[in-house]
């Protein structure tokens, strides 16, 4: 039982310094600014993605023509949502779903020449 238990804790510590290792270069981008583009509700959405250091680090809406004031929140929004979740899946806006969903159809055409 003794020998089971050193086993045991031998393997946790190798789990846990392969788990931090991953965790560290976990990283899904090659660095550089990448641009894209994607159908809004009342025309083309294009972003820049900023990506430094491997993870998506700004997001900039570069052109629009959706509705002023009114799509204002989501155009932040989402951007920041993506840098946060380092990913396009995030939840859409209720109310705004296709201006949502195409900017993160707008950032994933842009990353999509980044990924590793």
């Amino acid at each position: 039982m003794k020998n089971f238990k050193q086993l045991f804790i031998v393997l946790l510590v190798v789990t846990l310094i392969f788990a931090v290792g991953c965790q560290a270069s976990n990283g899904k981008y090659t660095d550089g600014i990448y641009n894209g583009s994607s159908e809004g509700k009342f025309g083309p959405i294009k972003v820049e993605v900023t990506v430094e250091k491997s993870k998506i680090n700004a997001i900039k809406i570069l052109e629009h023509s959706e509705t002023p004031g009114l799509s204002d929140p989501i155009l932040e929004k989402i951007p920041q949502e993506i840098i946060k979740a380092q990913s396009t899946e995030v939840s859409a806006v209720s109310g705004a779903t296709v201006t949502s969903n195409a900017i993160m159809q707008a950032v994933q055409d842009a990353i999509k020449d980044a990924q590793k």
